[in-house]
């Protein structure tokens, strides 16, 4: 029954298609009728003067031009009637108007139309609908089956959306990996010959520390190990392994004292932990016993209680210019006294004149202090005199350019030989933000290898420094173990 059904349905199809149409199109010429013609009566009137008393006269006055036209109901609804333009001055009398003719309406059923076309435009539709709503009531596959295609469309359209957000994301990658390679290649077309010889170093130091970590991997060596060190090695220390002295460095924290007595700079990204490290190097320089001076244009005084901080621009250029006459005036006095470089550092230390200057966020000193030959004396200075007068200085950049050490020149030998810790960062998965990963890489005065240490652990940034007892009077100055020999 259902089968001889659903053949009727296929059969009544082209009716009902030629049904619809013939309804549709018959509903439309109703609407289109219902918007033409007139559907109330007219009245054309004319202003007659009642000076003309003649008919003759007055029959001919109303020319076309003269006269008017107006719906009837609105021409007798007036109680005056329509008073002539003409004679609206305040010398005359308003002139009633007089009826002409009636004009008979030429579309008076223009709501019947209206309504012709709603029911038929509304049937023609609800005559297509009702089509398919027998055929999901004669055959429930049917249904389902047009509930599976409505699914199918839906998931077709959420893979097309996708899709498209899928290339779009490429798109969006692809163009930020160009504009990277862009700025990347500007960068390199910016650096001096020593700056591109520093990063290259840099390339070639990563390349091998992250080769060394996969064949320690798959050979499972321990985290830390030197090539050829063994885990049998590392216990009973054995003597085989040649830098064992700098690998037990690196696997303490003696590294962080050479911060402590020497000129030094702390780099590395965003998030790495360089300010960390850096008040955990003041801590221990004020416990040493020195002067400690911290400039740092980013922070205030609450956050380096205890200890003489300066913000200012000002201030940090006027600490600097201060920083530069001491040292100068302690080097013309050495040089003019007999004291040996022993006697000379001891008489410093005595006298309470042992001064750190700890520099935070340097990369951007020369860009607010305008006296370039100020800040480039400075730094020459601070690298090559310093550690003998007591008055070591530690930099805190983002990287390990001349251009961050205040733009000096010339030093580049000077520089890449300098005591440097960089402070390694990484991404977190969770909130893609930078953070410290604890670790760093430190290499130490005159000293081309770079060492992988541990930072000093920390549960919170120390800020307060006041309750650190310094060392009493420090007769004789630390000395400075840049090989750290046995």
């Amino acid at each position: 029954m259902k089968r001889k059904q659903f053949e009727d349905y296929l059969r009544s199809g082209k009716a009902n298609n030629i049904t619809v149409g013939v309804l549709a199109a018959i509903g439309l010429i109703c609407g289109a009728k219902s918007f033409t013609g007139t559907q109330q009566s007219l009245v054309e009137y004319c202003f007659i003067p009642e000076t003309l008393t003649n008919p003759v006269n007055r029959q001919g006055y109303c020319t076309q031009e003269k006269r008017y036209i107006m719906p009837e109901n609105e021409f007798n609804a007036s109680s005056y009637a329509p008073a002539n333009p003409e004679f609206q001055r305040d010398s005359f009398l308003p002139t009633k108007a007089t009826r002409l003719r009636i004009i008979p309406p030429s579309n008076p059923d223009k709501p019947l139309w209206g309504l012709a076309c709603v029911v038929l435009t509304g049937g023609a539709f609800a005559l297509s609908k009702a089509r398919e709503w027998r055929l999901m009531l004669l055959i429930p596959e049917v249904r389902n089956e047009l509930k599976a295609n409505w699914l199918i469309s839906k998931i077709r359209e959420g893979l097309r959306l996708h899709k498209e957000s899928y290339t779009a994301q490429l798109d969006y990658e692809f163009h930020q990996w160009s504009e990277n390679r862009r700025v990347r290649a500007a960068q390199l077309s910016k650096m001096t010959p020593e700056e591109l010889a520093i990063f290259q170093e840099q390339v070639r130091l990563k390349a091998e520390a992250e080769a060394r970590a996969q064949l320690q991997q798959a050979t499972g060596q321990p985290a830390g190990a030197l090539p050829g060190q063994s885990m049998q090695d590392i216990a009973r220390g054995d003597d085989k392994v040649t830098g064992e002295e700098q690998a037990a460095i690196a696997q303490s924290n003696s590294w962080v004292q050479n911060l402590v007595k020497q000129t030094a700079l702390i780099w590395g990204n965003q998030g790495g932990g360089k300010s960390w490290l850096a008040r955990y190097v003041v801590k221990q320089k004020k416990q040493a016993g020195y002067r400690v001076v911290v400039l740092d244009p980013d922070s205030n005084r609450a956050e380096w209680r205890g200890v003489e901080s300066y913000h200012s621009w000002d201030d940090i250029e006027q600490q600097i210019r201060d920083y530069v006459k001491e040292l100068e005036e302690r080097l013309k006095t050495f040089n003019n006294s007999s004291f040996s470089e022993e006697q000379w550092r001891q008489k410093l230390w005595s006298e309470g004149k042992a001064l750190s200057l700890i520099c935070e966020e340097a990369t951007t000193y020369g860009d607010f202090i305008k006296d370039e030959e100020l800040l480039s004396k400075f730094g020459k200075l601070a690298l090559t005199k310093s550690r003998k007068q007591e008055m070591p200085l530690t930099v805190v950049a983002h990287n390990n350019t001349q251009t961050c050490l205040f733009g000096i020149k010339g030093l580049y030998n000077l520089v890449s030989k300098m005591l440097m810790v960089e402070c390694l960062a990484e991404v977190d998965p969770i909130t893609l933000q930078p953070k410290s990963t604890g670790k760093a890489k430190v290499k130490l005065d005159s000293s081309n290898e770079w060492l992988d240490v541990n930072l000093p652990i920390m549960t919170a940034k120390i800020s307060d420094f006041s309750d650190i007892v310094a060392a009493e009077s420090n007769p004789n100055p630390p000395i400075d173990q840049a090989d750290f020999s046995r």
